[in-house]
This record gives C-alpha cells, sequence and structure tokens, in this order.
C-alpha cells in the first residue's frame, strides 16, 4: 500500500502574508509525504496492530484518512448524554449480556464501577480515554483507525491505557492502526507493526517487542492508604475489624489496597477492600496483588505465624472471572442475591444464646440487606 500525500502551497496574497513571506524568505509551505505501507499485499505478515508514530505536523492524519478511508475514522463519535456508559455501549446487543461490556471496561483498564454509572460527557479525560476504547473493542469492527491515540491523557494512564487496550484488542478478528506523536506507548503497545512518519519509515515488529517488567513492593500498612483507595471501591462498607492493610508500591507510588482479618477461631483468613488505582488497572495487577498477599499468610507469614488459606468475596464480574480460572483459587459460593438481614440478625441472637452471651435481637450485627450477586472464593495456594 502506497500512499502519497501532497498539499501544494497555498498562495496568499493578504498584507500579513506577504508581509511575513517577505520578511522570513518562506518556503517549503507546501507538504509532500510517500508513506510505503507492505500491509496488504501477498507477502504482507499476518497482523492486528498498527502503529503510525511521529511529531505533529508529520502527516499521521492524512495517513489515516488514506489507510481504509474516512469511514473507518475511529474515536469521535457522539456518546447520549442521558444514559450511563455501560448503557451506551453496543446498546444494540440483543443477547442481554451486559457482562460483556463490564468485562471490555475492566480490561480496558475502566473497572471502577461508580464511573460504568454515569454519563460520558461527566467522566474525566482518563476514563473518557478508556470508554472510548472499551466501546471500539465491542463494537469490534473488521477495520479501523484512531488518530490522536493517548495523545489527550497523562503519560501514566497512556502506556498502561495502551497495553491494556493492545492485550483485549487481541481477542477480536480485527484490524486496527493507532496514530499517535508519542513513542514512549510503543513498548507497551507492542504493535505488529510501526511506521516512523519522523524518518524511520516502516518495519514489523510482531513479536519483537515486550511491556516493561512492573515490580510490585508490598508493605503492610495501617488505615492511613484507605482514604486514597476508598473513592474507587464500589461499596462504602464500615472498616474491618482486627484487620491488617497490605499496600502495593510501584516506584513508591500506592497502586493496590487489601486488608486481611480472619474468622471465627483462626479457622482461615479473610481477604477484603481490594482496589487497584485507575492509571494501573487493565493490567492484571489486582488478582496478582491478591495472590502474592494470600500466599504470605498461607505460609504463615501473618501476624499469627499460622498457615491460613484465605476467603475472598467478590461482586465484580471481571474479578470473578480471573479467578475462576485461576488454579491457585477454588470456587466455594454463589449467591444471586444477598440474605434477608432480619434472619442474620436472628442466627446471630440464638447462636449467642447457645453460647451462653445473650444480646436482645434489636442491637445484634445483620447482615445482608442487598441484591448484590456475591461469589465466594478460596485461595488454594501452590500445590
Amino acid at each position: 500500500m502506497n500512499i502519497a500525500i501532497h498539499y501544494p502551497a497555498p498562495e496568499f496574497d493578504s498584507y500579513r502574508a506577504a508581509l511575513v513571506r517577505s520578511l522570513f524568505n518562506a518556503d517549503g509551505i507546501g507538504f509532500d509525504l510517500d508513506a510505503d505501507l507492505p500491509i496488504d499485499g501477498p507477502d504482507a505478515e499476518p497482523w492486528q496492530i498498527g502503529l503510525v508514530v511521529g511529531p505533529s505536523g508529520s502527516g499521521k492524519s492524512s495517513i489515516g484518512e488514506r489507510i481504509w478511508g474516512k469511514k473507518t475514522l475511529r474515536g469521535n463519535e457522539p456518546w447520549p448524554k442521558d444514559i450511563p456508559i455501560v448503557d451506551a455501549i453496543a446498546p444494540n446487543d440483543e443477547s442481554g449480556n451486559w457482562q460483556a461490556v463490564t468485562a471490555v471496561l475492566s480490561a480496558v483498564g475502566l473497572g471502577d464501577v461508580p464511573a460504568w454509572l454515569r454519563p460520558y460527557h461527566v467522566l474525566s479525560t482518563g476514563e473518557r480515554f478508556r470508554a472510548i476504547l472499551a466501546r471500539l473493542i465491542c463494537e469490534a469492527p473488521a477495520r479501523a483507525v484512531v488518530d490522536e491515540f493517548t495523545s489527550v491523557v497523562d503519560r501514566q494512564i497512556a502506556r498502561v491505557g495502551a497495553s491494556a487496550f493492545a492485550k483485549a484488542w487481541r481477542r477480536t478478528s480485527g484490524q486496527v492502526v493507532l496514530l499517535s506523536c508519542h513513542y514512549d506507548i510503543i513498548d507497551w503497545l507492542a504493535p505488529d507493526w510501526i511506521f516512523d512518519t519522523g524518518g524511520g519509515g516502516f518495519q514489523w515488529t510482531r513479536g519483537r517487542l515486550r511491556r516493561p517488567e512492573i515490580q510490585i513492593d508490598i508493605r503492610r500498612a495501617n488505615w492511613q492508604f484507605w482514604r486514597c483507595f476508598e473513592p474507587h471501591h464500589y461499596l462504602r462498607p464500615p472498616g474491618m475489624v482486627a484487620a491488617y492493610c497490605y499496600v502495593g508500591f510501584i516506584n513508591d507510588e500506592p497502586v493496590a489496597h487489601i486488608a486481611m482479618a480472619t474468622r471465627a477461631g483462626l479457622v482461615e483468613a479473610r481477604a477484603a477492600r481490594l482496589v487497584v488505582m485507575p492509571e494501573w488497572q487493565g493490567l492484571g495487577i489486582g488478582r496478582r496483588f491478591l495472590n502474592a498477599v494470600c500466599a504470605l499468610w498461607r505460609k504463615g507469614e501473618n501476624p499469627y505465624g499460622m498457615q491460613l488459606r484465605t476467603l475472598f468475596h467478590t461482586s465484580h464480574p471481571r474479578l470473578i472471572a480471573s479467578l475462576r480460572a485461576d488454579p491457585l483459587w477454588t470456587q466455594v459460593s454463589a449467591r444471586l442475591y444477598g440474605d434477608s438481614k432480619q434472619r442474620s440478625k436472628t442466627s446471630i441472637n440464638n447462636s449467642r444464646i447457645r453460647r451462653g452471651v445473650y444480646q436482645a435481637l434489636g442491637k445484634s450485627t445483620g447482615y445482608g440487606g442487598h441484591f448484590r450477586s456475591i461469589q465466594g472464593f478460596r485461595y488454594l495456594g501452590e500445590g
């Protein structure tokens, strides 16, 4: 595929244009670019993700318009203002599989449940970027071109978002060409080919690039970090009694949080309050962090010095699917809706009476009273 771009020099005879031309002896006002992209011939390698990268004004957008035509340009589609993004993405999907939408939102790093329930126009710039990617993946066109890829977000979100998008897009069968002026996303995106409009030309890179490794430093902490993570948790529960907090750091930046407590009788541990900061979502950090902390408790590296397995409950569809596929975990329960809180209070009160510890029913603690679908898992560990 050869793309020839030629913009002739315009001849403006206004006073200011003539003055600038004469003062600076301006030349080269026109623009010419020949791009040879061997991506569609019989000798082309199989590919799914291509990247056109280069400085601003080097012809990236013009290439994007000519690869497959303007009809394949994506990213500027209108969004409805009166419905949340979980309804705005793939609204005509007759299968009713809403979890497919939430799974893609989580896959591209937009795992915050509150963000799913907000309209597009009230999202932050980073959330909008990921919502656009989720919409593209759900629709999964055969061919698509995305201009200004990662240009409107900070570089941390750009790199992580590029990696998350690449992993999710490769589950589709489509081809996408991304246009960007940032070179720092190349290793994270790991595209199949690159065309550098800055003079680097074309090169096949499929299987030759690897995402940089991420090292997580796990530290035991108190609840002082929870105020940073709490806005990104889908519940607003009270604090866990006698819990020990663990925080995962990347380059001294807190990125993941979990709290560990024990069940009555020290029979096993109980994990909760698992949160990954939005700018790090989409890389699988949450499950890796959860597994690492549970492995410590399984080895007896906990305040009790006991080898304890861990029980973990969640309602998050993406995390549920991830734990089901992990051989280190086994599912132990699945409730489609919560229990009656009154029945829970009665059961707790009767247990106290049997133990000789009486407390009035009206003052007992009860659990339940909600309609969340809760899945329970137990960490088994290696072997």
